[in-house]
């Protein structure tokens, strides 16, 4: 982390960094969200303004804690406005982070094993069912 004052620019390494993102990802970002624009000066180098870092922060709460799209985003930022958007990142400071996507594939996992356990039992019952059923229905035709 910088040891810059809360009120200094940042550049774009300096902001993937303090947001926990790769540089690409804010470069993508500017790309989709019209809100979003950094100073740039000669050479094309980025330099981010404390409120482009909330904004920023208020994005990054909508995609990975909210669940938005980048389309809803787009929504979100045209309906409510860029103010919405920073406010719901500094909520999403206070919110505890959800669970790591490798974390929910081991869980997935199981819980797949686990009915894969219960699954010749399933299919025991299945058959049964099946079975019971192809008599009754052989029993209604013969009835006709």
């Amino acid at each position: 982390m910088t040891d810059k004052g809360p009120d200094a620019y940042r550049t774009i390494s300096e902001a993937a960094e303090e947001l926990d993102l790769p540089a690409h990802v804010l470069r993508f970002w500017e790309g989709k969200f019209p809100q979003l624009r950094p100073v740039k000066r000669a050479g094309g180098r980025r330099f981010y303004r404390p409120g482009d870092i909330a904004l920023l922060r208020g994005v990054k709460s909508l995609l990975y804690v909210d669940g938005y799209t980048i389309k809803g985003v787009q929504k979100f930022l045209r309906e409510n406005g860029a103010a919405a958007a920073t406010a719901r990142g500094e909520e999403g400071q206070q919110r505890p982070v959800p669970k790591p996507i490798a974390e929910q594939y081991v869980q997935r996992r199981v819980t797949s094993a686990a009915n894969q356990e219960r699954a010749p039992d399933m299919l025991a019952r299945l058959e049964s069912a099946k079975a019971k059923l192809d008599a009754a229905i052989a029993a209604s035709r013969a009835a006709e």
